[in-house]
Parts: C-alpha cells; sequence; structure tokens
C-alpha cells in the first residue's frame, strides 16, 4: 500500500524503540497522560449531565413549572376559568388547581420546618410525579376535610412516623397581637409516603386543596393559584408570562427560574468551569508531547541531515515528525474517548458496588439533592473534548517539526 514518505517515516519513529528507551518512555507517558486527561473529562462532563437530568426530571417534576396568580396576592375564586384558559395553550399539558404555605411541623417534641402544597389528588397527576414515587399510601388518600398529609421519606424517617401516624402542622398567622403573628395549629393523619430521591424528600409535604383553603381561612373552592405544566419546561418564563397576559391586567406568572432558577444556573456554571479546569490536564499531556518531540529532534539530527542530503525538503521533514506527534495524540485521545465511555456508562453501577462494599452511602438525599450518582453521555460533549485533544496535540508538533525543519545537515554531520 503507498503511504507518503513522511508518513511512513513519522509512523516508523513513533514505532522505533531500541535506539533510546527513555525517549520511547516519554512517549508512552505522553500518551497516557493524553488518555487520563480525555477519560475524565468524559466522565466528570458525563456525571454532570446526568445530575442535571435528574435534578430536572425530579425536583422540576415535582415542582410547579409555572403558577398563575394574582398580583394583588388575593385567593383565586375562579380557577377553573383560569385553568381552562390556560389549557388552552398548544405546550400547556395540565392546568391544576394549588396552594402554598410554609410552616412547621412537630412530633414528639421534634420540629422541622416543612413548605406545604394543597393540591387535588385526582389531578395532581397531570403536572407532578409524585403519584409514582410514593413509597406506603397513595396520593388519593388525600380526602377534603379529613386533614390527610402526604410526607417526604426523610421527614418520615427523622420522625420515625409512618401511614396512620398524626403529626402536628403549625401555620404563621397575622394577628392584632403586639407580636404581630398567631401560630395556628392543626393536626394532621400521614396517608402516604413518597421518595423521589432529591432534598424534596425533607422539605415537602402534600394536603388536600380545601384543607389548605381552610388553613389560610378561606372560603370553600378558593386557593392561591393554578399550577401549569409545560411540554417543554424551558419554555415556561415565555409561554407563562404569555397567559398572564391573555388573562388581564390583574394575573401574573411565576415560572421555576424564579424558585430553582439559581440552582441550575449554579450547576451550569460548575460544568462550564470543571471542564476547563480538567482540561488542563489534557494541556499537560501536549505540552509533554513538545517535550518528547524535541528530545526525539535531538536524538534524530543526523538522520534528519542524512534524509536532507537525499532530497527532502524542509516541510517533508517538518511532516515527518508532526506525523509523530499526532500519532500520538490520535490514539491517546481514541482509547482515552473509548474508556472515558465505557466508564461512563458504568459509573453509576461501578459507584453502587462501591457502596455495598463498604456498607455505606456516599450520596444522602439528608446531604446531597440525588442519592446516587447519575451518569448521562451526551455525544456533543465527548466530540468536544476529542476535537480539543486532538487540536491540542496537533498544536504541540508545531514547533519541535519546525526546529527539525531548521536542522541544517553540515552542522549535524561535521562531527559524524
Amino acid at each position: 500500500m503507498f503511504r507518503p514518505l513522511s508518513v511512513y517515516i513519522g509512523t516508523r519513529y513513533t514505532r522505533a524503540k531500541k535506539r533510546n528507551h527513555y525517549i520511547s518512555f516519554i512517549s508512552l507517558t505522553s500518551m497516557i497522560g493524553l488518555t487520563l486527561g480525555v477519560l475524565a473529562m468524559i466522565v466528570v462532563l458525563s456525571v454532570m449531565n446526568g445530575f442535571q437530568k435528574e435534578m430536572r426530571s425530579r425536583i422540576l417534576g415535582m415542582v410547579p413549572h409555572a403558577v398563575l396568580q394574582l398580583s394583588s396576592g388575593a385567593p383565586l375564586d375562579n380557577w377553573a376559568a383560569v385553568a381552562a384558559a390556560a389549557s388552552k395553550h398548544p405546550e400547556v399539558v395540565g392546568a391544576v388547581p394549588f396552594t402554598q404555605l410554609d410552616g412547621m411541623l412537630s412530633f414528639k417534641g421534634m420540629m422541622q420546618p416543612i413548605e406545604v402544597d394543597g393540591v387535588d389528588p385526582q389531578q395532581e397527576p397531570k403536572v407532578s410525579i409524585i403519584g409514582s414515587h410514593m413509597l406506603a399510601g397513595s396520593l388519593d388518600a388525600l380526602k377534603a376535610g379529613e386533614s390527610g398529609v402526604v410526607i417526604g421519606e426523610i421527614t418520615a424517617r427523622r420522625f420515625h412516623v409512618n401511614v396512620g401516624d398524626s403529626l402536628l402542622l403549625i401555620v404563621p398567622e397575622s394577628s392584632a397581637t403586639p407580636g404581630g403573628i398567631t401560630p395556628r395549629m392543626q393536626r394532621l393523619n400521614v396517608v402516604g409516603v413518597f421518595r423521589v430521591g432529591a432534598e424534596l424528600d425533607g422539605t415537602l409535604a402534600l394536603i388536600h386543596v380545601d384543607d389548605a383553603a381552610r388553613l389560610l381561612r378561606w372560603q370553600s373552592g378558593q386557593v392561591q393559584s393554578v399550577r401549569i405544566a409545560f411540554k417543554d419546561l424551558f419554555q415556561a418564563p415565555e409561554i407563562g408570562a404569555q397567559i398572564a397576559t391573555e388573562l388581564g391586567a390583574g394575573y401574573r406568572s411565576v415560572d421555576w427560574t424564579h424558585t430553582q432558577g439559581s440552582l441550575f444556573g449554579a450547576m451550569k456554571m460548575e460544568k462550564t468551569m470543571i471542564g476547563l479546569l480538567l482540561l488542563l490536564i489534557v494541556a499537560v499531556a501536549a505540552f509533554n508531547i513538545i517535550a518528547t518531540l524535541i528530545m526525539v529532534v535531538a536524538d534524530k539530527r543526523t538522520d534528519i541531515a542524512i534524509l536532507r542530503t537525499l532530497g527532502m525538503t524542509p516541510g517533508q521533514i517538518m511532516a515527518v515528525f508532526m506525523v509523530q506527534g499526532s500519532v500520538i495524540g490520535v490514539i491517546g485521545t481514541l482509547v482515552g474517548g473509548t474508556l472515558g465511555v465505557i466508564a461512563a456508562f458504568n459509573v453509576t453501577a461501578i459507584v453502587s458496588t462501591l457502596e455495598k462494599l463498604a456498607g455505606t452511602h456516599i450520596f444522602s438525599s439528608d446531604v446531597y439533592f440525588i442519592n446516587y450518582l447519575p451518569s448521562d453521555v451526551q455525544a456533543l460533549d465527548v466530540l468536544l473534548v476529542c476535537a480539543a485533544a486532538l487540536t491540542m496535540s496537533f498544536l504541540a508538533t508545531l514547533y519541535p517539526a519546525w526546529r527539525a525543519a531548521s536542522t541544517q545537515p553540515a552542522e549535524s554531520l561535521r562531527y559524524e
């Protein structure tokens, strides 16, 4: 098979290991460094993608994509009409009554802050994933007037309660007293326990929307807002504002970017910064390629001079060493990319196995938003990492190759 002379000599220099074992060792080290850098970048970026995906599906599957409410903060009397108007938009998949309040849960002297959502258990599956994450009881067990509550698994574990037990809910209420706030208490019966594997398992509880109205001393049928779920949650700010405008000047839309946007913005920034830091590993490997080729050029000065006297041009000499450095880069990138993709696809199982062997949970819902290590391999990330590694490897060959092409045959052969 025909090969250009520069490619033939460059690949032969890459394979040759007998004359200078030290240079061969440095070449191998450069290749391994590049492999590890690419592998690390693919695995870490995949894990970051996995965290973002899980948090979108779990947290944004539980919290509202957007809510429509009166600008004055007054309760809605005609929530059904608002929901019907919102449902006409083709991007809306569900519009249901929703009331939210903050309070404290108490059980046998233990207390914790809690966010309480008033929901309609029959319509909630349209906008929430909670129905498919019940550990005990069911969402349908929430009945109007029966003071039922569905709590998260972390809350249940913290209080050592289960379905059938009772909790005390304390809700602050404005009053004319000197303190300005009077606690309002309500005994709630646990009718269900959910687990979504996120921090919401310890900060969220659900009651019937009519019970929430009674707690707030509203009329029966009044709700705080209408909760909306969209096909594409990233369109929530634009579409929510559009629907609120169509409803009239008295309405406003509050979407998930106001309540959870800072969290996802921080995660995006973290992914970018971690990617740039890991890129330094690849840059170090590229510098190793420069050092390797400079030593090869110094070792091959006689060979270069002979090739020049035989008629090879400086450009062909330059191409020889660019080929040699590029081979190191290509092999290191391909091996690192392959191992990185394999590791990224199996990192969840690997960490789970380590947890079982160690007998402990590395990622606990009490501390982290997600209680396991997720991974989401994206082809674009893999391609960008490999492209960056190949580009830096190629650029690393230019200076040593130029030094080789600048070699003067007479000077190199003077003492031979």
